[in-house]
Formats: structure tokens, sequence, C-alpha cells
């Protein structure tokens, strides 16, 4: 079920969903068109193919998997459209081939509302990296987990 009263709540609601491995929940957050841009770069577009990208991984490599969603700010567009960025912390456990790690994301959510419902109508996730290495980094700040 949509747990989204207001665009904030996308951090929240998209990090509960995860948390539970839960993907048919994940799917309710976003409009039936929406797009979805991981952290790869691999773009899909409708609910099915949201859901059918991460299926696969939170049976296999990301079954173990938490994240920590971080509000960094909502951008409102008007009254039914908004701009969300959130931090996300991403940590696997054993499940995946590299073993456990943490992973640092920044996400932009553009949320709309239609019949009285927020949802997404595109998301894209960007990994924190070093520039000059190209290695994953973690972010600064509270709740910052060794590697």
């Amino acid at each position: 079920m949509n747990a989204m009263n207001q665009p904030q709540d996308a951090p929240v609601a998209f990090q509960m969903a995860w948390n539970k491995h839960d993907m048919p929940a994940l799917g309710t957050l976003f409009h039936e068109d929406a797009t979805f841009v991981n952290r790869f770069g691999h773009y899909v577009r409708g609910v099915d193919e949201i859901v059918g990208l991460h299926a696969p991984i939170h049976s296999t490599i990301y079954s173990d998997s938490t994240i920590e969603n971080e509000l960094i700010d909502m951008v409102a567009i008007n009254s039914e459209a908004a701009i969300v960025h959130f931090w996300s912390r991403l940590t696997v456990g054993t499940a995946h081939p590299a073993g456990p790690h943490a992973v640092d994301t920044l996400i932009l959510a553009v949320l709309t509302r239609e019949n009285g419902a927020w949802r997404i109508k595109a998301l894209e996730n960007v990994t924190l990296t070093n520039p000059r290495t190209g290695e994953n980094v973690l972010r600064d700040g509270p709740g910052t987990v060794a590697p």
C-alpha cells in the first residue's frame, strides 16, 4: 500500500518496502508509467519493469540488504508535483558476491499527485564515487558506516 501522504514521505516509504524485500509494495510507490534509473544507469519504464528489475536481486544478492534513507530536501513545483532528493545507504551482507559492504547513493525523485495520491513519476539513483579514481565512497555525516 502506498504510504506517501506528502512528497517528503518518499524516502521512508521506499526504505520500508526495500527492507521488507516487498517488491509489489515498492511498485505501489510508482505511477504505472514511471521511469527508474538504477545506480548502474539501467533505465526502465513502468511499474512491472521497475518491480522486474528489483525482484531478482532481492531474492539473490540483495536478499540480506537494507537501506537507510535520509531526506535532503523537497522542492514543490506546484500543488501537484514535487522534486525530492534523499541520501540512501545500501548495506549488503554475505549474499552479495563481493561480501558485506555499504554503498551510498543520492536519489532524485519526481513525485506527482493524481486522484489524491502521491506517487513517484521518475527516480534516478547515483552512486557516490571518487571522481579521480572511480571508487565508491561513503558520505560523511550522521550514520556513517565503515566499508
